[in-house]
């Protein structure tokens, strides 16, 4: 019986869980997920300061001229108290002198040696930068569950972090099955195919931030097959394709379930790849994907994507879709959940034209994909789909509705 995509995504998500945590410097840290709050220690500005090169003065003193004789450069520790009638000069980031009620741009007044005309108006607190109002001492600035991006790494700078915990990198081992499957880098015989899976599949996962292993393919046979699962054990999630149909030497399966693999789902209802399995051996996230590249391409993105969300230990593991149009009339054939790959130019979404389950081309050229729901069978231009974006990871905290109807 055949799962549906949400039933898999759902029992996906529910037996994934995060892998180990590792100490790791801020620097090596980008595209790694927190394992837990970073709380600031003090105040980010850690004091008032100026927001302009300009002059310290008083309200009281607007529409006035005022004496200026000294100055403060950022870096500077001021001890002197700003008093009536006077002004201080000050440079942006300079430390606000006690008595300061407002900043005054240098280009906002007239300056004779050492007499400043102020202007007329002069708002309270104008150009102050007040001590913690980016970051306030004692809160989250980070959270457990958020991607370290560059400006996370600034945050982390501007409060003195040197070193940060974060979720592991996840391992992914890779295999192809089949007698009649070459590596890409052998001489083939006219009977045979080169393995493109494999070499999809490494890529892929460390595209998405996996430290990867190839395995080489494995024969069509129960002994082969568990020779080859048992050198990838020390994975986090192994990745297999062909061997999952119901061809006379499609072992796979067998071969995981006499490897201790407890098998929650293996026939998924959707176009192309319902041949797909997924299972669990102790810790280990197992994913038998169909042989056909672009099936198995497809399910890829949709499940393995998920197992690497789940277990990256991002809050955010749940896809997240873009609202677009069609950009010209497409027809399909009705009945089933059906992925069509297309291409996306930021204003409209089309389908490509052909790409059938066998095929490698449609891949590369794919920027997103849509899901149908069995009753579409014609999606008319300007209709409102949703794609799932392959390009680039969009995800979500929350559950979505992933299909277009």
């Amino acid at each position: 019986m055949a799962v549906s995509i949400t039933e898999a995504l759902d029992i996906i998500y529910t037996n994934i869980t995060p892998v180990s945590t590792e100490i790791i410097p801020i620097e090596m840290a980008l595209g790694r997920i927190m394992a837990e709050d970073s709380t600031a220690t003090f105040d980010l500005p850690r004091f008032d300061n100026s927001a302009m090169d300009g002059y310290a003065v008083k309200c009281a003193d607007e529409n006035s001229t005022v004496t200026c004789k000294e100055v403060i450069y950022a870096g500077d520790d001021p001890e002197m108290t700003l008093q009536p009638k006077t002004a201080i000069k000050i440079m942006t980031g300079a430390p606000i002198p006690k008595g300061c009620e407002a900043i005054i741009p240098i280009e906002n007044v007239i300056a004779e040696g050492d007499q400043i005309t102020l202007p007329s108006s002069i708002d309270k607190n104008a150009h102050i930068r007040r001590a913690g109002e980016d970051v306030k001492s004692g809160t989250v600035y980070l959270h457990k569950g958020e991607k370290v991006t560059a400006y996370s790494i600034a945050l982390l700078a501007s409060q003195g972090i040197t070193h940060l915990t974060v979720y592991r990198k996840i391992k992914v081992a890779v295999f192809g099955t089949g007698d009649e499957l070459r590596p890409h880098f052998e001489k083939i015989e006219p009977h045979q195919l080169y393995n493109s899976n494999t070499p999809m599949f490494l890529a892929r996962a460390k595209e998405l931030g996996c430290e990867v292993r190839y395995i080489p393919s494995s024969g069509d046979t129960i002994a082969l097959l568990e020779s080859s699962i048992t050198s990838a054990l020390d994975a986090d999630i192994i990745i297999t394709s062909g061997g999952v149909s119901m061809g006379d030497k499609d072992f796979t399966k067998e071969a995981f379930g006499k490897l201790g693999m407890k098998l929650y789902f293996d026939k998924v209802d959707i176009k192309p790849g319902k041949p797909t399995a997924f299972g669990k051996i102790g810790n280990i996230a197992v994913i038998n994907l169909p042989g056909n590249p672009l099936a198995s391409m497809v399910n890829y993105e949709i499940f393995i994507r998920a197992v690497i969300h789940k277990m990256s230990g991002a809050d955010a593991y749940h896809y997240a879709t873009v609202e677009t149009s069609m950009r010209e009339d497409y027809s399909l054939r009705k009945g089933k959940y059906t992925v069509r790959l297309g291409t996306f130019d930021g204003k409209t979404f089309m389908p490509i034209k052909q790409q059938l389950p066998g095929m490698v081309s449609p891949m590369q050229k794919a920027d997103g994909m849509i899901i149908t729901t069995p009753d579409v069978e014609f999606l008319a231009k300007g209709m409102k789909v949703k794609m799932i974006p392959i390009r680039w990871e969009l995800n979500r905290c929350e559950k979505e509705d992933l299909f277009t109807n």
